[in-house]
């Protein structure tokens, strides 16, 4: 396992939980990277789903028009802190000043209901998806976890972060690696 440098940034990168994370809100998550810098890390889940919210139900306590909107989709569980907070990761075709964040090539991060009422407009991103929550981490965390092989890192695709098959998305960020997850230990060592 690598370390990570100081002057390495893990943003807009992904992070794939090893099998034996302990934290059960992790299992089996792929973390997308919004932000790493030396005084901490912050981060969107991709794949678990808030199954106590349906995306109509979030659109109408906001007072959004729904009619541009799968009602259906799912509302992401994004990680365990601010969980009444929402944050739509989106394509990059979309960006409004002041309130977009550019992660990378792959997708941007907006934080404001402007995103929603743009899209009920027809204005807003071709792909996205809303989460409730982030995962953060305090100055050299995150880094220590990598270090004990909590984590894996790679590239996104905009197919991993943006299929609505959440299941597969954990495989297909390991696949990004070469990594076949039943070959994967449960325990790691160091040598």
């Amino acid at each position: 396992m690598t370390e990570i440098s100081d002057s390495e940034s893990l943003s807009g990168k992904l992070l794939i939980a090893m099998p034996d994370m302990g934290d059960p809100r992790f299992s089996r998550s792929v973390v997308y990277m919004c932000d790493h810098t030396p005084e901490g890390s912050m981060g969107v889940i991709i794949n678990k789903i808030a199954p106590e919210v349906s995306m109509g139900e979030l659109l109408e306590q906001l007072s959004i028009n729904t009619h541009m909107f799968n009602t259906e989709s799912d509302v992401h569980f994004g990680g365990p802190v601010e969980t009444t907070r929402g944050f739509v990761l989106h394509s990059t075709d979309y960006f409004r000043k002041g309130i977009t964040l550019r992660v990378s090539e792959h997708a941007s991060l907006t934080a404001s209901l402007e995103v929603l009422q743009d899209m009920a407009e027809g204005d807003g991103p071709k792909a996205f998806f809303l989460a409730l929550g982030y995962a953060g981490w305090g100055a050299g965390q995150l880094e220590g976890e990598i270090s004990q092989n909590g984590w894996l890192t790679c590239d996104p695709t905009s197919e991993i972060l943006f299929s609505e098959d959440n299941d597969a998305k954990w495989t297909a960020a390991l696949a990004q690696l070469g990594i076949d997850p039943l070959m994967l230990s449960a325990t790691a060592g160091h040598a």
